[in-house]
């Protein structure tokens, strides 16, 4: 089930409100399934990727919204592969230059 706030409009998910800066994790629903998201806010900007590393579809973090961050990289906790924060791209481990899937987001407002 979705956490209460989050809706999907038009193919994006509105937020309530700004996520705390960094990596975070929310649950949503996603074509009537409920998917966790990584969330990443830099000030203004927030960009969204499925919680699903592309290597063997487990999650990234090591414990719900608990996420391994090496030299300004995401870090799958299962296999290690590393993943810029700017495309979501992996650059470094098993699944090299495959990407998350990225998820629309804006906050409501």
């Amino acid at each position: 089930m979705a956490r209460p706030g989050v809706e999907s409009v038009s193919g994006s998910l509105i937020l309530p409100g700004l996520p705390p800066e960094g990596l975070s994790e929310i649950e949503a629903a996603i074509d009537g399934e409920t998917q966790s998201l990584v969330l990443l806010r830099r000030g203004e900007r927030l960009q969204a990727w499925l919680n699903v590393c592309p290597h063997a579809g487990r999650r990234l973090d090591w414990a719900p919204g608990k996420f391994l961050v090496d030299q300004g990289r995401l870090v799958c906790a299962a296999h290690g592969a590393s993943f810029e924060l700017e495309q979501g791209l992996c650059v470094a481990g098993p699944c090299r230059g495959a990407s998350l899937v990225p998820v629309a987001v804006r906050v409501a407002g």
